[in-house]
């Protein structure tokens, strides 16, 4: 025992000044390079890193949270509701307006050559059908049964095939709706099978609701058959559009909405008409009626979109856009109507900050997927697609949108992945995943716009990095980094030296000399 003490304090009194200095300086450094590296995470996370570690790794293996504390519980009920909403913010909802498979998506596959749908997209549309179209009752019925099997198939031909085998036992309306969407090479032949599904579908709608009381398995058939009647009325709406019945295509869809509100049906809701509607109505110019359509669905209660947010704002850009110019607005100020509209953009853009790009064509453009990612380029791609057109036609709007856009606080007003901004929750941080999963592999993903670190902040850490390394080659080698310092120095004074050299050469030693004293 007294042997180790006096070995310890042998080596303590070895020990010189310089150490202490070199340890004092080094302890500085690291400290300062954890106070930066804190800065930088607080600034592009809103959270600290060390409390974030803390909470998530260290609190649970030290014996957990008091429940009982009411700040604690309220805490965490408030973290449990914004995960809540992340998850739900990355669900994968499917397109309002999406294409027909076999006169749309095949056609530009039979000219590109290339595949417009993935087969993560294609997985999650045989989902859906089996969810719409299927239920546990279908095999009291023979063409249903054939059907239940045609929509698990991966093959085209395969689910092709079962349809027309269902078909040659009844008319029944699901084996309809697959040869329209899939078979059918031009709308108008889509069409004609859609009306002989809805004639099919119709029937079974009505018997179904005549016995949707009866027991449990009936009134899986009547959901089932409503979910069918639907679907098949809102593609005869999307057919009329397509071939310019746009009137006849609104009056189908302001239908469905009532239908759709009378129901209470939980997958209605996941057709979302309502934005078909918005479509239609702007392509006739009708902006009163997209008014009234904007202020029944842009609730704080309902989930929004890109097209619920891109359209409000396209409504108050008309107002001004006309005549808005940047140069006078610079000089005079915006406006309350301008000033609306802008802030309308600001709000549009933090929701789904993708979408300006295919708006003002900086980015081409594909065809939209069958399912789309809310706040992802996925729906980003969805709503220019369809509504690229109606931006166009309002005169300005672009324009505004432009000088809005990047130029102005729109685009540094977005949050940060992870942090809550002005309007709407966290950006959620799997949008680049799923959306990769969701469009061709030769689109380039748009990823969302991460905002550049400082020149200042980068330069820190640089300069802290590089004299931490130096601290730590000099205290290994110091007589080999002391050969490397006076190189570097005479290196540095080199030119120095020269120009003293050469200003002794030229000036009188009396006058260096009275210089020199100065």
């Amino acid at each position: 025992m007294f042997g180790t003490e006096s070995s310890l304090s042998m080596f303590l009194n070895t020990l010189t000044p310089k150490f202490y200095v070199a340890l004092t300086g080094t302890s500085s450094l690291i400290s300062g390079l954890i106070l930066i590296f804190e800065w930088w995470y607080f600034r592009k996370y809103g959270t600290s890193f060390i409390e974030q570690v803390s909470v998530s790794h260290l609190r649970p293996l030290l014996g957990g949270v008091d429940s009982s504390t009411p700040s604690s519980a309220n805490t965490s009920n408030g973290e449990a509701d914004s995960s809540r909403q992340s998850v739900s913010e990355c669900k994968v909802w499917r397109n309002p307006l999406n294409l027909f498979r076999g006169a749309e998506y095949n056609r530009y596959t039979w000219v590109t050559g290339r595949e417009p749908l993935t087969y993560y997209d294609m997985n999650l549309s045989a989902q859906d059908h089996q969810t719409f179209f299927t239920c546990d009752s279908d095999h009291l019925r023979p063409a249903d049964a054939i059907m239940q099997k045609a929509w698990r198939e991966r093959n085209p031909q395969a689910r092709i095939s079962a349809a027309h085998e269902a078909l040659e036992l009844e008319d029944c309306a699901t084996a309809f709706i697959l040869l329209a969407e899939e078979e059918a090479t031009t709308i108008m032949e889509a069409e004609r099978l859609f009306k002989q599904a809805l004639k099919a579908g119709d029937v079974c709608y009505r018997r179904s609701q005549q016995l949707q009381h009866h027991g449990t398995q009936y009134e899986a058939q009547h959901r089932r058959d409503t979910n069918v009647l639907v679907y098949i009325k809102r593609r005869l709406a999307m057919c009329s559009r397509k071939l310019g019945r746009t009137r006849e295509a609104v009056k189908m869809m302001r239908d469905l909405c009532v239908f759709q509100l009378m129901k209470e049906f939980p997958l209605l809701s996941m057709f979302n008409i309502h934005e078909n509607l918005l479509e239609s109505l702007l392509e006739l110019q009708n902006y009163a009626d997209v008014q009234a359509v904007l202020a029944k669905y842009d609730d704080i209660s309902l989930p929004k979109s890109a097209t619920i947010c891109y359209t409000a704002a396209l409504l108050k850009a008309r107002a001004v856009s006309d005549k808005f110019s940047p140069e006078a607005a610079s000089r005079r100020g915006l406006s309350t109507a301008e000033m609306n509209a802008v802030e309308a953009i600001h709000r549009a853009v933090e929701f789904n900050p993708h979408v300006p790009k295919y708006l003002l064509e900086m980015k081409s453009l594909i065809l939209p997927p069958e399912h789309i990612l809310k706040r992802g380029d996925s729906e980003a791609i969805a709503y220019a697609f369809f509504h690229l057109q109606h931006w166009k036609r309002v005169e300005g709007a672009l324009n505004l949108l432009h000088c809005t856009w990047e130029g102005s606080e729109s685009f540094r007003m977005i949050p940060y992945p992870l942090e809550k901004g002005h309007l709407f929750y966290p950006y959620p941080i799997c949008t680049e995943t799923a959306d990769r999963e969701l469009l061709p592999m030769f689109h380039e993903v748009s990823v969302y716009p991460k905002k550049e670190l400082p020149f200042f902040i980068l330069f820190t850490a640089g300069l802290c990095s590089f004299t931490a390394m130096l601290a730590l080659l000099t205290h290994q080698f110091p007589e080999l980094m002391g050969v490397f310092a006076k190189a570097f120095l005479s290196t540095l004074f080199a030119p120095l030296n020269f120009i003293m050299e050469k200003v002794e050469s030229i000036l009188p030693s009396s006058l260096w000399h009275q210089l020199t004293r100065i």
